[in-house]
């Protein structure tokens, strides 16, 4: 076999002691290889060292111990930094960590102008990368007006400008859009196919580990698992165990499977489960008669009329207003939420939703349309802005952005000791809000932000606003960047404050998280409300939401997959379990 590209060879590393706190280790024994051309995927709860591999990866961390090998160069040796780098193209979790120039076409285009690419060359180079994230209309946008995602958009195509032999992905889909998404990924794979780009991807969504060629599990510094994807997605119970999952698409077959006699075991895809449930009714799709989805009325959410606590209509808002730089962001939107609601909010990627949010506790204020929160118009200057955001805690899409004390305790008393609240009282609250977002009080209150990996810090953000004990409470992108667990626990953990009464508002691009949990889901496209209704009126509307770069939950594109082929499904259906039950009936009516 031809050598690797890639060679770990049994690397450990500890990032250094600050002070009197101890050094935290973060590999352990890790050994890889990575052929030329494979396609790899690295999975492994927040925390388990995934990060710190990948930056191993192209020698912007040296192991303490142990060796890395790219293309046979040795990532000490300082000689061969620039081949290294050159060879090994990395986009990082965090967007704003990468962007260098104040236009978008510009930052494209520094990899290639430092590689030495001539004029003519690069200009081509950043105009086909660009179109591969579709950013040709913002090529000559400021970096810093972009939404999170389209900012995400630029550093792949960076990357992608300077033709790297390895491609290595860290949660880089993490803020894009269902559509934009699946395009990145369609891109990489098409890379690695055609082009024979080696990539290896951290990510936490376990679809995008259905295509590669092998996926490589971590916990606690260590490999701990490695296969197939069908091997490793065949072994549920043991990556629940790891703080993991398997995708939506196998846990369906995996119950139909346990349900029907003679169905296969093993499907990992939307096709697999269309074919094995047309071989089981014994029919192809040729000889069943064509029959849409059912349309089946909106189900009741069971909450009478309360309060409405945030009432949005007809919002305007510019950036840089009155510049020459100006951009309207928001051209009318409305939004109206009434108390113990819990509202999803969606749209693709650079359609608004967050600068609507920053909009709901005064952060941002309204140049045209009106914007009352609690009762109070957040335009009016003797509203109290302070006290507002007290009630409503907002936690925003990029985590950095709202950590500021150097270690994490700190951090999250921050706002409780501003509410002038005593030790003790400062204390309980911290303890709770860890304790709601999965953080051990004592392993972590003396741990430095810095030192976490991304989805440490998102949940380190989210209790320094749960400790406030807000009356609404606003999420952008909530579980982004969480591993599957994590998840799972932050949301049941904020369902429960709902029970509580607490108001939820949650703008996501998880589909399948929205569908399982709101009330209402409100979609945002171009700066502005274009639907709304309770999740399985919207979802059953998928033709409009793909026309808006949007997409309907996994599951609910298989109900529609099998309609396709001439099976009569009932309409919509948003969640595994109605699926499952709907496929068995099917089945056993054949």
């Amino acid at each position: 076999m031809a050598n690797p590209i890639l060679r770990i060879d049994n690397i450990s590393y500890a990032y250094p002691a600050a002070g009197t706190r101890p050094a935290v280790q973060a590999l352990r024994g890790v050994s890889m290889d990575v052929r030329r051309g494979e396609y790899v995927v690295v999975l492994g709860h927040n925390g388990s060292g995934k990060s710190t591999l990948a930056r191993h990866l192209n020698g912007l961390l040296l192991p303490n111990a142990g060796d890395v090998w790219v293309e046979g160069w040795n990532t000490r040796e300082k000689k061969h930094v620039r081949d290294i780098r050159t060879t090994v193209g990395m986009v990082f979790q965090q967007p704003d960590n990468q962007i260098v120039a104040t236009m978008v076409e510009e930052d494209v285009a520094f990899g290639p102008e430092n590689l030495g690419v001539p004029r003519d060359e690069m200009i081509a180079r950043v105009d086909w990368a660009l179109g591969q994230v579709d950013l040709r209309e913002l090529r000559l946008r400021a970096p810093h007006l972009l939404s999170g995602g389209q900012k995400q958009r630029v550093c792949i195509a960076g990357v992608l400008a300077m033709r790297p032999e390895v491609l290595v992905l860290d949660e880089a889909t993490a803020m894009l859009d269902p559509q934009g998404r699946a395009e990145v990924l369609a891109v990489v794979r098409r890379l690695n196919h055609e082009q024979g780009v080696t990539v290896v991807s951290i990510t936490h969504f376990m679809e995008e580990a259905v295509e590669a060629d092998r996926i490589v599990i971590m916990e606690d510094g260590r490999i701990v698992l490695e296969g197939t994807p069908r091997a490793l997605f065949d072994q549920g119970e043991r990556l629940r165990a790891l703080h993991l999952d398997v995708p939506q698409m196998a846990q369906v077959g995996a119950a139909l499977h346990a349900r029907t006699p003679g169905f296969p075991a093993g499907l990992l895809s939307s096709d697999e489960i269309v074919a094995a449930v047309l071989e089981q009714v014994g029919a192809g799709a040729s000889t069943l008669p064509a029959m849409a989805p059912v349309q089946i009325p909106a189900q009741e959410t069971g909450k009478t009329a309360a309060e409405v606590v945030i009432d949005v209509n007809d919002l305007v808002h510019y950036y840089m207003r009155g510049t020459p730089l100006e951009v309207q962001a928001l051209f009318g939107v409305d939004m109206h939420v009434q108390r113990g609601e819990v509202v999803g909010v969606i749209g693709h990627t650079g359609s608004g939703k967050s600068t609507v949010l920053q909009h709901l506790n005064g952060l941002l204020r309204a140049h045209g349309g009106r914007v009352a929160v609690l009762g109070q118009d957040t335009a009016n200057p003797a509203t109290d802005l302070r006290a507002l955001r007290r009630r409503v805690g907002l936690v925003f899409q990029f985590p950095e952005a709202q950590l500021f004390e150097q270690y994490v305790g700190d951090d999250i008393a921050f706002g409780p000791r501003k509410m002038g609240l005593d030790r003790e009282q400062v204390r309980a609250r911290v303890r709770k809000a860890m304790a709601s977002v999965e953080l051990d009080f004592e392993a972590y209150k003396d741990r430095m932000a810095i030192q976490l990996s991304g989805g440490q810090r998102r949940r380190v953000a989210l209790a320094g606003v749960l400790a406030l004990e807000p009356e609404v409470l606003v999420l952008d992108e909530p579980t982004a960047g969480l591993d599957p667990q994590g998840r799972r626990h932050l949301l049941g953990n904020i369902l429960a404050l709902n029970a509580e009464g607490v108001t939820l508002i949650i703008v996501s691009h998880n589909m399948e998280e929205l569908a399982a949990v709101c009330d209402r889901i409100i979609v945002i496209a171009e700066g502005r409300t274009v639907m709304e209704g309770p999740p399985a009126q919207v979802f059953g509307n998928g033709a409009a939401l793909r026309a808006q770069g949007l997409n309907v939950p996994a599951i609910t594109q298989l109900a529609d997959a099998l309609a396709g082929a001439g099976l009569p499904m009932p309409g919509p259906i948003t969640t595994l379990d109605e699926a499952v039950d709907a496929i068995v009936v099917l089945m056993q009516q054949q």
